[in-house]
């Protein structure tokens, strides 16, 4: 009789797309008759509680990262905030030595979280980021990242392993250190076919404050005076789902994974950042979508360019998108061109968690990175 193990799983709480994206895993755990385990911290927590109200939840030191006002000054933010990440990094990695102990955890899956591995037990880590674009910082945020990548047992890649791919350069490298595995497109949504159009636009928010704010009411503003019927999903995660409508517009604060994904069948066209994980779940449902990238955020910039220098689908920056631009969507082929099964998530958590390495060092009472 097969015994079932606990796995953590544990996403960052940056945006909700790493949280989102932690749903086909979770549910692939559970299909395999293990028991997940959820940590992380603010609304990528709160949104997973909401997801899967049954599982067990624990609480993780916040990294607590905002996003400056103006976009050209976000990497100078970020400078000034990597002293915070890097105590928070170190605080969740000594958390993790008591998380193990008091609730028997057998394995890891870390997104992007740096201090979630030890050598207890086996901890993977999901990151597409093996090049960290920041403009003439790359090498640096690359190496930095990568130093941590390689502390996990394997690095867990949602992209496709060969080109054309989402994430171009960004998700390749030639260092042999790290055992990489190409999951194909990940996305918590499933495609059932052609569905009834009811609105001519979604617009989908998210990403950190205060750029989150800053979008959702630049888009509201310009939306108002659009021809159709748009649906716009304000991606606020609060305790009590609303909605209300104001002339052409239906206005949600969120969306579970069901009501988001009847919305995403039900627009013709979505409206979104450039996020990694809202591309893999446009691509999963096969749709036309147009890019508005979160200023300063190099890698979202890139992103965006890429899909469009590959007939994929158009983007403007922030303050030049005028609402005329979305009759552009047309001319391209849509992100159902890039869709990659990928392999079985099934079958990966099998081989990666089948046995505890009993000859693994203890985790000492007191670590650092």
């Amino acid at each position: 009789m097969q015994i079932s193990k606990n796995i953590l799983v544990a996403p960052l709480n940056w945006g909700l797309g790493h949280a989102t994206r932690c749903i086909p895993i979770i549910r692939a755990i559970i299909s395999n008759g293990d028991n997940p385990i959820i940590a992380s911290d603010g609304q990528a927590l709160q949104l997973l509680e909401k997801e899967f109200p049954h599982l067990k939840t624990i609480g993780l030191p916040s990294y607590d990262i905002e996003y400056a006002g103006k976009g050209e000054n976000l990497k100078l933010k970020l400078l000034k905030e990597t002293p915070k990440i890097w105590n928070a990094i170190r605080a969740e990695h000594k958390a993790l030595s008591h998380i193990i102990h008091e609730y028997e955890i057998d394995g890891v899956i870390s997104d992007n979280r740096l201090g979630m591995y030890t050598n207890m037990i086996p901890c993977v880590i999901i990151s597409h980021q093996l090049q960290v674009l920041s403009g003439n910082t790359t090498w640096l945020s690359t190496q930095l990242h990568l130093h941590y990548i390689k502390k996990f047992k394997e690095c867990w890649i949602p992209d496709s392993d060969t080109r054309p791919n989402i994430t171009g350069r960004l998700s390749h490298n030639d260092d042999d250190s790290i055992t990489k595995r190409y999951l194909g497109t990940l996305s918590r949504f499933e495609y059932r076919g052609n569905c009834e159009v009811k609105y001519d636009v979604l617009a989908l928010i998210s990403g950190p404050e205060p750029q989150r704010e800053i979008f959702e009411k630049q888009l509201l503003n310009q939306l108002k005076d659009y021809p159709g019927k748009v649906l716009f999903i304000a991606g606020k995660v609060e305790d009590v789902q609303t909605v209300h409508k104001k002339g052409n517009i239906t206005y949600h604060n969120y969306l579970s994974s069901v009501g988001l994904q009847k919305a995403i069948e039900r627009s013709r066209i979505v409206l979104c950042r450039s996020g990694y994980t809202s591309i893999m779940d446009l691509i999963k449902m096969r749709k036309k979508a147009f890019f508005i990238p979160t200023p300063g955020q190099f890698e979202q910039e890139y992103l965006a360019s890429n899909l469009e220098s590959q007939g994929i689908a158009p983007f403007a920056n922030q303050e030049d998108f005028a609402l005329q631009m979305l009759d552009k969507i047309g001319d391209y082929a849509g992100l159902g061109s890039l869709i990659d099964p990928g392999i079985s998530l099934s079958n990966l958590l099998e081989e990666t968690f089948s046995s505890v390495n009993e000859n693994s060092e203890p985790i000492p009472s007191s670590l650092s990175t």
